[in-house]
């Protein structure tokens, strides 16, 4: 993953994209600043993390920049998004996400509110990365919440 993130560095350098460049660029960064903090060297699935996170924060500035009606820094920003998700792996869809979440509810049985930090327990390193959590933990506390 780092030696593709490099080489793409390199490709949007020759082709003098700009905007790919800085989006590889800054990507590059958090993952060292990341490496500094772990004093150690990141390894795929913790890469992923670390763009997943940028794409989070992309998305929540979105949400701000529609509030002020910024509608230049939102073009940006989804275009920023759209190159970052080249590097994630493929996204699961909502019927593949509903299925692994009733898999493990079946299995952990949460009997109130309180065990939705059992299920997400288990959902989360099955779906971390290939699917919007933040979504998915709203999905698990629906499904708790109709239970009972």
């Amino acid at each position: 993953m780092r030696e593709r993130i490099m080489n793409d560095i390199k490709e949007a350098m020759k082709s003098q994209n700009k905007e790919r460049l800085a989006v590889l660029r800054m990507v590059k960064g958090a993952i060292q600043l990341e490496e500094i903090s772990k004093k150690q060297e990141l390894n795929d699935n913790d890469i992923i993390a670390v763009v997943s996170k940028q794409i989070k924060t992309r998305r929540e500035s979105i949400t701000e920049f529609v509030k002020g009606n910024r509608n230049d820094l939102v073009e940006k920003t989804k275009s920023e998004i759209s190159i970052l998700e080249e590097y994630m792996p493929e996204q699961l869809s909502e019927e593949e996400i509903i299925k692994t979440i009733d898999e493990v509810i079946n299995e952990v049985n949460p009997q109130a509110p309180s065990d939705m930090g059992k299920v997400m327990g288990i959902v989360t390193p099955k779906l971390k990365g290939r699917a919007d959590m933040s979504l998915v933990s709203k999905m698990v506390k629906e499904k708790i919440s109709n239970r009972g």
